[in-house]
């Protein structure tokens, strides 16, 4: 994870201070810790009439080349829902409704440390699927041909609609 060096509201430098039962940054001129929170994310597992799941294989890093749901990071002012069914048609050309929330669990990461991810299933969409933003394919798989998925918060959500769905 990097390392904030700055203030992101007054710009002065910041320290590691114990605050609260831990050590967090902490800027001298506000007398305030800057908090390092999860970074929230949403991702959909869409299933078609034949339970087969769409992925995309990402076109950036990380993981480019692999495959994993839709999805990405919730904007200002979107709910996670919004902000899933909005990487999913970025990503697919695919408009969904959200059936149901099949869980929320959390990704480690380089840049972020920790990634918060809700996963939804969608099984009423429109379109036809192609690849979008980040992503330089967009697929249907079946359960027993399933690629190597690229993130374990992903990989979990499919193993839930396999498990309790179908």
């Amino acid at each position: 994870m990097k390392t904030k060096h700055f203030c992101p509201y007054c710009g002065d430098g910041l320290t590691d201070k114990h605050v609260e039962g831990r050590v967090r940054r902490w800027c001298d001129q506000c007398a305030a810790p800057v908090y390092e929170n999860p970074v929230p994310a949403a991702c959909l597992v869409t299933a078609d009439p034949d339970d087969r799941i769409l992925l995309v294989r990402r076109s950036v890093e990380p993981k480019k080349g692999s495959w994993c749901l839709p999805g990405g990071f919730m904007e200002l002012g979107e709910t996670p829902e919004e902000a899933g069914l909005r990487e999913l048609h970025e990503e697919t050309g695919i408009s969904g409704k959200i059936e149901t929330l099949l869980g929320i669990t959390t990704h480690s990461g380089n840049i972020y440390d920790t990634v918060l991810v809700a996963g939804y299933l969608v099984r009423e969409y429109s379109g036809t699927p192609y690849a979008g933003d980040d992503a330089d394919a967009a697929e249907w798989f079946a359960r027993g041909d399933m690629p190597e998925i690229a993130f374990t918060s992903h990989k979990a959500f499919i193993d839930i609609f396999y498990t309790a769905y179908i």
